[in-house]
């Protein structure tokens, strides 16, 4: 990669790319460690972000590294350490964990920052690199903006051929074990015993955690859980299986007359739920029954939750019935997390499963989202089916459309027209929700309305534009 083919690295959830491909290719990997570390020298890191003074620089700054279970993993760890130590830092593995657990290490063990290694939801060719603050929070956009260049001038002056060249990084088991004690002691007194239950890894990073987690809380050994996709092979990530796909972990809740199942992502920072008839629980849903669980404690502050643009509007009529208020933010954990941060929620989340508990975690996180509703049905002895019973889902179509560019979509006339169309006709019965994902090539378009034939027809109209306009040529 030279300065003259730079582009934009970091997108909402850090640079993900295809592995071995810019910006993911050997040169910009070594490059965005001697920028991390220089940037932790340098700029310093953030360590209390409700204080304008919360900075310090770090002389020989420590840096977690965690990764899931893509092949690509172990070569993009080493070569992203080589610059790290490179240019003065430490560096430490945990080997195989969630995205979640960096997060949590990074805040708790002294390290001045956290890199997860991993391409969350995507296939196994793709990965990423995430980075987080001593705070355990994602790094602020002006930090990623401000490394990017320094990245760039670094990839102009080196070159790393071989993806293979450096030794591979030794991981630390015990940090594995310490985010283990930290999921059991944050839900205090839970017990699965009572439970059938079924969980999905996605053959990802919930797989090196989740069976000794699951153990440990089957506190009368009663052995009534299912686990699938356990067996990671460095390809099968999120294969058919896991949070993209949870109309598997509820079939088999179904077949298994399991009281539940949850499902996870790739590096498990997220999680989707079924319910015991084999309903898929989705993060609204979990929204739902945890914002009537924290208000009933009296733990609900404002009495508002914090969802998404993608959030159904069913969500929303559930939420007013319960005398609590949803405010949307744009799509990305991070945008949820602003707005939390600054009405004071309690709560927040997106469609996708990404829930966030400011008061247990700085992070989006699938298995302690898991262990909080598992200890919500125990406590209040209802089914998941119970709890969302009143969720009436308006109709939803989301349709993904390739692009070989993420042009204003306001700037092309013919898919200005098609998105004015259908609010016009939609007006107050749905909603039309257009953008661009910040982690693929990808188009989204979102109709939601009370009638699904004007939803349907206008969601074609407006993909088929994109399509002719942007789309990708295959």
């Amino acid at each position: 990669m030279t300065a003259s083919s730079a582009r934009k690295l970091f997108g909402t959830d850090g640079i993900r790319a295809i592995e071995g491909q810019a910006p993911l290719d050997p040169t910009t990997i070594y490059s965005a460690g001697l920028a991390l570390a220089h940037t932790l020298r340098r700029a310093g890191v953030p360590t209390d972000r409700s204080s304008s003074v919360g900075w310090k620089t770090v002389p020989q700054p420590k840096v977690l590294l965690g990764r899931d279970t893509r092949e690509s993993g172990p070569w993009i760890a080493a070569t992203l350490a080589a610059g790290l130590r490179e240019a003065g830092a430490q560096v430490e593995s945990a080997g195989i964990v969630t995205t979640p657990a960096v997060a949590f290490l990074a805040r708790t063990h002294g390290f001045h920052a956290g890199v997860v290694i991993s391409a969350s939801h995507n296939p196994w060719q793709d990965n990423g690199i995430k980075l987080f603050g001593a705070d355990g929070f994602k790094l602020p956009d002006a930090v990623e903006l401000a490394m990017e260049g320094e990245i760039v001038h670094h990839a102009s002056q080196v070159e790393i051929s071989d993806a293979q060249r450096f030794p591979a990084i030794e991981d630390n088991r015990a940090l594995q074990a310490d985010y283990i004690q930290f999921l059991i002691e944050s839900v205090p007194g839970l017990s699965l015993s009572g439970l059938k239950l079924v969980a999905d890894c996605a053959n990802g990073a919930a797989a090196a955690i989740a069976p000794e987690l699951f153990r440990r809380l089957d506190r009368e050994g009663r052995d009534n859980l299912t686990l699938l996709h356990i067996a990671p092979d460095g390809r099968n990530i999120n294969a058919n299986c896991g949070a993209l796909h949870p109309e598997h972990v509820a079939s088999e809740v179904k077949a298994r007359g399991a009281d539940l199942g949850v499902t996870f992502d790739g590096d498990a920072d997220r999680c989707m739920l079924a319910g015991p008839q084999g309903n898929v629980i989705n993060g609204d849903a979990i929204l739902l029954i945890a914002a009537r669980d924290l208000q009933t404690r009296g733990m609900l502050t404002g009495n508002l939750v914090v969802a998404t643009t993608m959030s159904n509007m069913g969500l929303e009529a559930a939420l007013k019935r319960s005398g609590i208020r949803m405010v949307r933010a744009p799509v990305g954990d991070r945008y949820v997390l602003e707005e939390m941060q600054k009405l004071n929620a309690a709560l927040g989340g997106e469609q996708s499963g990404h829930i966030l508990f400011p008061h247990l975690a700085t992070t989006g996180d699938g298995l302690l989202t898991a262990l909080v509703v598992l200890d919500l049905v125990a406590r209040t002895g209802k089914s998941l089916d119970e709890l969302t019973a009143d969720l009436k889902v308006f109709p939803q179509v989301i349709v993904n459309v390739k692009v070989r560019e993420k042009k204003p979509l306001s700037t092309i006339p013919t898919v200005a027209t098609a998105i004015r169309a259908a609010e016009e006709e939609l007006k107050d019965t749905g909603r039309v929700v257009i953008r661009y994902s910040g982690t693929e090539a990808l188009a989204r378009v979102m109709i939601e309305a009370e009638s699904e034939e004007p939803m349907r027809r206008h969601a074609e109209a407006i993909a088929a534009a994109i399509r002719t306009e942007l789309g990708a040529r295959e």
